[in-house]
């Protein structure tokens, strides 16, 4: 082990990956499990489910309910898909399914757990295409309370 790595075991305790189930947020996994393997953290993968005002934008549904049971339920397969096929035997990862915005459950998640590392993929939509989409990554990039790795 190099001094560098000597120098960081203990400073990392517990890493946050938030996941949406793409590509970006398994590459921050793999990142995390690498780092937590160095610096034996602790990595805790979330995902935050919208309740179902959020899912519909406040808006009349048509019709069309969707329950907050069945959000859920998407908010495991989402857990699950982010973790098929990844070596996870050599961390300890504790999943956490939450329902709200994004940006505010991983931003209270950081507070209430305390969060020492946050590292989470970036679509990389870029700065205007981002500005108007709204990027959840840079939002928490901007309020984190802790340092943020951001993967592409």
């Amino acid at each position: 082990m190099s001094i560098l790595c000597k120098g960081v075991i203990g400073l990392f305790k517990k890493i946050l990956v938030p996941t949406d189930a793409s590509e970006f947020s398994r590459r921050a996994l793999k990142a995390a499990i690498d780092l937590a393997q160095t610096v034996q953290a602790e990595i805790e993968l979330l995902h935050v489910s919208f309740t179902p005002q959020a899912f519909w934008g406040y808006t009349i549904s048509y019709g069309i309910t969707v329950t907050q049971d069945q959000l859920d339920k998407s908010g495991d397969l989402a857990l699950e898909a982010t973790l098929t096929g990844i070596d996870t035997s050599k961390v300890v990862i504790k999943k956490t399914l939450k329902s709200g915005h994004p940006v505010t459950v991983i931003l209270d998640e950081i507070k209430n757990e305390e969060i020492d590392l946050i590292i989470m993929g970036s679509h990389g939509y870029g700065a205007i295409t981002g500005s108007v989409l709204g990027s959840v990554s840079q939002r928490v990039l901007q309020k984190a309370g802790c340092p943020v790795l951001i993967i592409k």
